[in-house]
């Protein structure tokens, strides 16, 4: 430091000088108030007295307390401290005694009071250097805690002193008599060796004991503990005494031993609580916690005073929650958390004591060490209340319960509830209350045996009170029933009591004691598996075994009343395995829910619907007797089904096959009607489907036909029984015939001629259609030769009809090569026919097969046009030339018919195709469907078919034989 006076002028500028600052020091608000000092102050707090300038950089001016002789001098200090901060302090300090006197300015590095909660002053160097306004410089005493300068003052002396601040804040500034205050760092030494102690000690058994127990609980409790000593060890500068730490690293120590309090301190709340058994999120909430203190312990190598602000806020907010935490769980009854109000209430109250430390609320030199006392007392408390845990229930691993303890406590981990009546008082106690179960007020149901009637279910009363009357009667049994209470919603709760009397010294009956279980989900599991056993899973209608069941129950009645006739239907979905197939297994389930709220609404309060099988409905009719009636409610149901189905921006009409019967006195079980009513139902589906058949009794006959059927199909194939027949396409213009269609027949050799409706089905159903098939196309093919090679080179041409099997197949195109390549005709002389539902049936399939097909040569026509599918986009997707018109349209008495031939018979032409028309029955017909344009027909009223060699003498009287 250099000192120098600001008077270095002539005699008279320093005079006038010295009289401008004695006015000045006459001022009061510019002079310094000295402290006066006596012999017998031990210690005085300098903090108040010292003036502050800050920013004054490394020169400082400043005015002296006035001396003795009252003048106020100016001096000037220049820092030469490299830790100098800019900050200046300024106090004066007077002997007023006759003697002189020695002692110690004392600037703690750190105090706890007054720190701040948010960016808390962590303690750093205070004071580099003192100058004094006279006398020599003040010597710096070796301190670890505090800057310590001695300094002597003569007898009557007023000094003014000038520190240069090595930190902007100046906390505290004692100044103490040496002795006093020698005996205040001892006294103070012990005092933390002790605390330091007693933690290191507590610290070990801990963790002693978390190796002899290893829970949870344990480690959690020694991680705490041991926090604690470094927070201590920290905080009495016990750690300077072992590790050399630089000046500018203390506070990172204190920063992370508190952010290790904070972090430490959640652990130990969640493990001991075990709050993870309660919630997830506990668990969720405590590693997020936890996870952002690690990360604010990395924060305290950069700024400690950041992460020891968040480090406080956490340990109050972690009292707090914990605090709500053991007010929720202790109410549940959670022993635990009762266990711990004392240790938490003594937390809180050190908690409150730290926040009045470090605001200033509380403001002397003994708070920081008690904090530190106190932090301790929090621990051992807490190991006392672990320690308990640790060896609680000792007895519980020696087996000393005795019987009636054991079987207290197996109920009590039963949960079940203690239902106790005393016979005597007449008083039902239940442990815990049933009442609150049922949300009724509490105890309502205690007292007389009679409160628990009103609450009862009615069904359940009589046999309650029967059974409590029994027992008392016969003074011995068991309790052992199911009954239901209405709680406080209006809502049932079935228990089940299982209980015995107990019988006193004069042979009565003095308690009843067992148990009450709460069973109704149980009850409901119950329901819903009986539910589930009779109805069906998806549409939730009774399944087969119910319908059967109720059914024997109307036909036992229909025996002796006249007016009970039920009536049977049975409901198939035609070709629904398409839907399932096409649109998936979802999409048709969705669809059956359709139908089956459409059919729902049809029945009446006595009829009944059942789901048999995937695509399979049945009805029960009571409601309707006459038969008309019946019929038009089957119809209803035709109807119902056949409305479209919206799904997917696209509309499905499906068809169904419906089989009836009535119930008559020859009909014995629900069985045999349920069987008659799938017979007729399998009839419809035969016929085509789309119908309503009655039950007769030959249909019992037709599943035995059609197997001997089938079995007589695959002798006639082999036998060559199957011939072909052909119907002539004659030309409109001039009647000549333009071609013919092949048809098949059989003719049995028992039954006769069998038609193809019958027979076709079952060949289809058995695979024969493809051997049928390929039969009919060489055999037309070989009979077409044959008669163009009599008649000549005409044009002719013969049409074959096409299967679904057939056309799926991948050799079908080769088949056709190969038979008009053996019977050496031209491609365009042979044709193939195919039904509109038969194309759709497989869009992509058809269009690729019928293309290769067109490819060949041949010709391909279209049969019972506007019959299937509404869509006509078909006719540009395929390469058909011919449609043939359906004979339904022909037949129709409308006056629209007209109108929709014509337009039937332009749209072919525009489209290049020619038109057949079939079914023809009169000459006005074919007078009206020439002037529309229609080409050919084909009708009995043109020919009916015959064989081939009728067909050859057709063709020789219409045209002349060629001679070889």
């Amino acid at each position: 430091m250099i000192l120098r006076f600001s008077i270095r002028t002539g005699p008279l500028l320093a005079l006038i000088a010295a009289f401008l600052l004695s006015l000045v020091a006459i001022s009061p608000g510019y002079a310094i108030e000295p402290i006066k000092i006596a012999r017998d102050d031990v210690a005085l707090d300098l903090s108040g007295a010292v003036q502050i300038y800050r920013n004054q950089g490394q020169n400082f001016q400043v005015s002296t307390a006035p001396g003795p002789d009252g003048i106020v001098r100016r001096i000037e200090v220049e820092a030469n401290d490299a830790r100098s901060s800019g900050d200046w302090g300024v106090f004066a300090l007077a002997n007023t005694t006759d003697q002189q006197i020695d002692r110690l300015i004392v600037a703690p590095h750190f105090r706890l009071v007054n720190s701040g909660i948010f960016w808390p002053d962590l303690g750093s160097s205070r004071i580099a250097a003192i100058t004094p306004s006279e006398g020599f410089a003040l010597d710096r005493q070796v301190s670890q805690d505090a800057d310590v300068f001695q300094v002597t003052l003569d007898p009557g002396a007023v000094v003014t002193f000038i520190a240069e601040l090595a930190s902007p804040r100046l906390p505290q500034v004692y100044l103490w008599a040496p002795e006093a205050y020698k005996d205040s760092v001892n006294s103070y030494t012990l005092y933390r060796g002790i605390v330091i102690g007693i933690a290191g000690l507590l610290a070990l058994f801990l963790t002693i004991l978390f190796v002899v127990k290893g829970t949870s609980m344990f480690p959690a409790t020694a991680a705490l503990s041991w926090a604690v000593l470094a927070y201590i060890c920290v905080d009495f500068g016990f750690v300077n005494e072992v590790i050399d730490i630089a000046p500018g690293n203390q506070q990172i120590w204190r920063a992370g031993t508190e952010v290790a309090l904070a972090a430490t301190f959640v652990v130990f709340l969640f493990a001991y609580l075990n709050l993870n058994r309660w919630h997830g999120h506990f668990s969720y909430g405590a590693l997020l916690w936890i996870a952002g203190l690690l990360l604010i312990a990395g924060v305290a190598v950069v700024d400690p005073a950041v992460a020891a602000g968040i480090a406080r806020v956490s340990f109050a907010a972690t009292a707090v929650v914990g605090l709500g935490l053991i007010v929720m769980l202790g109410f549940r009854g959670y022993d635990r958390a009762i266990m711990l109000v004392p240790s938490w209430v003594m937390v809180l109250a050190w908690l409150t004591a730290s926040w009045m430390a470090i605001t200033g609320v509380l403001n002397n030199d003994i708070v920081q060490p008690a904090l530190g006392g106190g932090l301790i007392l929090i621990i051992l408390l807490i190991g006392f209340t672990v320690i308990q845990h640790a060896f609680a229930g000792g007895a519980l691993h020696q087996g000393l319960f005795s019987d009636l303890e054991r079987q207290a406590l197996a109920v009590v981990g039963s949960g079940d509830t203690v239902w106790d009546w005393d016979v005597l008082r007449d008083r039902v106690t239940t442990r815990p209350d049933v009442s609150a179960q049922l949300g009724l007020p509490p105890n309502s149901l205690g007292g007389p045996a009679r409160n628990w009637l009103p609450v009862l279910h009615a069904d359940d009363r009589d046999s309650f009170r029967t059974t409590l009357d029994v027992v008392l009667e016969h003074r011995r049994g068991r309790v052992i029933q199911n009954f239901r209470l209405r709680g406080a919603d209006g809502h049932y709760h079935w228990f089940s009591l299982r209980a015995r009397p107990v019988v006193g010294s004069d042979g009565e009956v003095i308690r009843c004691v067992g148990t009450l279980v709460d069973v109704t989900e149980q009850k409901k599991s119950e329901e819903r598996l009986l539910h589930d056993a009779v109805h069906d899973n998806l549409t939730g209608l009774p399944n087969r075994e119910l319908f059967l069941t109720r059914l024997d129950a109307i036909i036992s009645v229909a025996k002796t009343e006249q007016s009970v006739r039920p009536t049977v239907l049975i409901i198939d979905i035609d070709r629904f395995k398409q839907v399932n197939d096409g649109l998936g297994i979802s999409a048709g389930d969705t669809i059956l829910l359709t139908i089956a709220r459409r059919l729902h609404r049809l029945i009446k309060p006595s009829d009944a619907l059942s789901r048999f099988s995937g695509d399979q409905f049945a009805f029960m009719l009571l409601s309707e007797q006459d038969p008309a009636r019946i019929a038009a409610f089957a119809d209803s149901i035709k109807q119902a089904i056949r409305a479209p189905v919206n799904f997917a921006k696209r509309e499905i009409v499906l068809t169904a096959s419906i089989g009836l019967v009535s119930w008559t006195a020859a009909q014995g079980a629900a069985t045999d009607m349920v069987k008659d009513a799938e017979l007729a139902m399998q009839q419809a589906k035969r016929f085509g489907g789309d119908r309503i058949e009655p039950f007769r009794p030959a249909f019992r006959s037709v599943g035995t036909d059609r197997v001997q059927l089938e079995s007589d199909l695959h002798r006639a194939v082999e036998r060559k029984e199957l011939t072909l027949v052909y119907q002539p396409i004659v030309r409109l213009e001039d009647r000549s015939v333009a071609g013919f269609e092949a048809l098949l027949r059989w003719d049995h050799p028992r039954r006769g001629a069998i038609p193809p409706s019958d027979f076709i089905p079952v060949a289809e159903t058995s695979g024969l259609i493809v051997q049928l098939g390929l039969f009919a196309m060489q055999r037309a093919a070989e009979d077409l030769a044959g008669w163009q090679k009599q008649i000549g080179d005409t044009p002719l041409s013969v049409s074959v009809n096409l299967s679904s099997r057939q056309l799926l197949r991948r050799d079908l195109v080769s088949d056709v090569r190969s038979v008009v390549a053996r019977a050496n005709i031209k491609p365009i002389c042979f044709r193939l026919e195919l039904t509109e539902s038969l194309v759709m049936d497989n869009p992509e399939q058809s269009a690729h097969v019928l293309n290769k097909l067109k490819k060949l040569g041949i010709g391909l026509s279209i049969d019972d046009f506007g019959t299937g599918y509404s869509s006509l986009s078909y006719l540009t997707r395929f390469p058909f030339d011919t449609i043939k018109i359906d004979k339904s349209f022909l037949d129709d008495p409308s006056p629209k018919r007209a109108v929709l031939l014509k337009s039937m018979v332009n749209m072919a032409h525009e489209l290049g195709m020619s038109v057949v028309a079939e079914g023809i029955s009169d000459e006005r017909d074919a007078l009206e469907l020439r002037q529309m344009g229609c080409e050919y027909v084909q009708s009995y009223m043109f020919g009916a078919p015959i064989q081939s060699d009728a067909v050859l003498r057709m063709l020789k009287e219409q045209y002349p034989v060629v001679q070889a």
